[in-house]
């Protein structure tokens, strides 16, 4: 299953001139409609509780991702619908496919779970979330892929994780599209991609103009993940 994603709204900034808190998300709502009618294909928000660096300064507003999409579900008819991306790290792993699923419903099968390994440590710090070590996040991403896809496609999913695990647990009602896509997010060649290659159907890749330099390594992971791509999207019809 490829993620729908061809041309993205990318909301980063609830905070408008002139937009009071009472009619904040009427115009997030009217900004999503505008782009789906004139040819976007998905509308993403970002997963932060406060605004980030260098968007602008963390007093500004920041609407929760998985509720605003859910709200922006009920604006629009066609667009798809995802965090760019989600922190793995907010949320138990099957919490998120369980909220993945029901915006999914909520949006006539329109949802896509975006992922990633988390990276705002001060924002953990803010709201009492634990930060690990990248190879630990990384851990916690792997068990959030493999209980993600067990819940979209198992009747009745059981992985054996890391440090997540799920056992038998149920997911009705079911993902409209039989599936739901999953997107990750991140810029490591070595384990970012290869997660892409393994797991999901898109990913989002960003790095400093530095790492441009091994844009021959990155191209040669890339050419690989999309041959796994097309390999997944037949095996799945």
């Amino acid at each position: 299953m490829r993620a729908p994603i061809t041309l993205d709204l990318h909301i980063t900034n609830f905070s408008y001139p002139g937009v009071s808190d009472d009619r904040l998300f009427d115009h997030v709502a009217e900004m999503a409609k505008t782009a789906e009618d004139n040819g976007f294909s998905s509308i993403s928000v970002m997963d932060h509780l406060h605004q980030i660096p260098p968007i602008g300064p963390q007093e500004l507003n920041m609407l929760e991702g998985t509720m605003a999409l859910a709200g922006i579900a009920a604006r629009t008819s066609k667009a798809s619908l995802g965090l760019l991306v989600g922190g793995v790290t907010y949320r138990n792993a099957a919490l998120l496919a369980k909220m993945t699923t029901t915006l999914d419903v909520i949006s006539g099968g329109r949802a896509v779970l975006g992922i990633g390994a988390a990276w705002f440590e001060a924002e953990h710090d803010a709201y009492g979330f634990r930060f690990p070590p990248l190879k630990e996040r990384f851990e916690r991403l792997e068990d959030a892929l493999r209980i993600a896809r067990a819940m979209f496609t198992e009747e009745r999913a059981t992985v054996e994780g890391t440090h997540h695990s799920v056992h038998g647990a149920l997911n009705n009602p079911r993902p409209l599209r039989g599936d739901i896509p999953i997107l990750i997010g991140g810029s490591g060649e070595r384990k970012t991609l290869r997660f892409v290659a393994q797991y999901a159907d898109a990913c989002n890749l960003f790095g400093t103009s530095s790492a441009c330099s091994t844009c021959s390594a990155c191209s040669t992971a890339t050419a690989r993940t999309s041959g796994a791509f097309r390999r997944r999207s037949r095996a799945r019809g």
